[in-house]
């Protein structure tokens, strides 16, 4: 056994503290999230139960919302504000509260149940901008377009027109298909759109 003076271990013991407060190091990947309210809610934030029991992305029920601050209907909720309140469930209770974990086979990690309460900013990695609901096509312009690509530049597209599809937005769109296994046609509908922050990094990026 190696000794250590009582400097070094105080030392350790600061380092340790510091690992292990503040922000999360160990919550569930974007990926696992998007899974899971896909499996619950095929990932609409304002899906309601055939039976009106349970409500939003990831089918709260209102017992479960209330006991982790939610407060009127959860598929009345905003997108982040029902990804705070499933991650502050998955902090007090791990995975346990939805059947579909097990469906999809997710596993817990060091923060599951760890009943640390999360911030708001801890939860702000859950995340994926809505699918506008539009299948987009050569020669359109939109706004949500011009978030699709100021993601897909992140990757090192270069657009020439911001928010309207053009030659480049074609070529992003069709290395995100290939990518992604998606047929490529060219259209940027809800499948390519996701796949932008959950699927493959894009083939072709010079």
């Amino acid at each position: 056994m190696i000794a250590r003076s009582p400097l070094v271990i105080a030392a350790l013991l600061i380092v340790f503290a510091g690992v292990c407060g503040g922000a999360a190091v160990a919550d569930p990947s974007k990926q696992d999230w998007a899974r899971l309210r896909m499996c619950e809610s095929s990932d609409s934030y304002t899906a309601v139960s055939a039976d009106g029991k349970y409500y939003g992305a990831y089918q709260f029920d209102l017992p479960t919302w209330a006991s982790v601050g939610g407060t009127g209907l959860p598929s009345e909720a905003s997108p982040a504000e029902q990804d705070y309140r499933a991650l502050y469930l998955y902090r007090m209770r791990g995975w346990q509260p939805w059947e579909c974990s097990l469906k999809l086979g997710l596993t817990p990690d060091t923060d599951a149940a760890s009943r640390r309460v999360p911030t708001t900013a801890d939860a702000a990695y859950i995340a994926v901008p809505i699918w506008p609901g539009k299948v987009y096509l050569a020669g359109d312009c939109a706004p949500a377009l011009a978030i699709w690509q100021q993601r897909m530049a992140t990757f090192g597209y270069l657009f020439r027109s911001a928010g309207c599809y053009d030659g480049a937005t074609r070529q992003a769109v069709h290395d995100l298909q290939a990518a992604n296994d998606i047929t490529i046609t060219g259209q940027l509908g809800r499948l390519t759109w996701k796949a932008a922050w959950l699927g493959n990094p894009p083939l072709g990026v010079g």
